[in-house]
């Protein structure tokens, strides 16, 4: 079997999708993205090559984890912990009918921030999708864009909730 370069990822088919990290004689060390770092031998037939780097590129140990990381983010939902303002952790938000014979609804505000969260996470994988598509064409894919703009606009209302300003939903500008 070929030499494969470190970087180069694969599928496993016991571990899944990883990365090639390090190269021994008779092993690979590869970083599964679900089952952490394992060591496979390299001439074993459970690997399918997914994307090959030469094995005559050097790669320091911080471009494989620049790599690692925009992977993470680019093929699953793991995300940075995004902390809620000091001011709101540990709140309730209460929803409050205009009935006064229907009850009152309680939420921890630490829970609907979490749900908050998860919506503007996914809205960025929705995102690198389209950006990403192969089929579509760049006028499907700005048109597409354009709608997840318009979301993110109007989900600005809880950036009140988020500690970091780095972390809000950001509409269209001047729009």
């Amino acid at each position: 079997m070929e030499t494969l370069g470190i970087g180069t990822r694969i599928k496993h088919s016991e571990y899944g999708q990883g990365i090639i990290c390090a190269i021994g004689i008779e092993f690979y060390s590869i970083s599964f993205f679900e089952g952490g770092l394992r060591e496979v031998e390299r001439n074993s037939g459970d690997m399918e090559i997914i994307e090959k780097v030469e094995t005559g590129m050097m790669v320091s140990l911080e471009e494989v984890e620049a790599v690692f990381d925009k992977l993470l983010h680019k093929y699953t939902d793991v995300t940075e912990p995004t902390p809620i303002a000091d001011r709101w952790r540990g709140g309730l938000l209460v929803l409050e009918p205009k009935d006064e014979n229907l009850q009152v609804k309680e939420i921890p505000i630490d829970t609907f921030f979490h749900k908050i969260v998860m919506v503007r996470d996914r809205l960025r994988v929705l995102e690198q999708n389209i950006n990403s598509h192969k089929s579509l064409s760049d006028d499907e894919k700005v048109h597409m864009q354009q709608y997840v703009t318009r979301i993110y606009g109007s989900l600005t209302t809880f950036n009140v909730l988020f500690k970091h300003k780095e972390d809000q939903f950001v509409g269209e500008k001047g729009a």
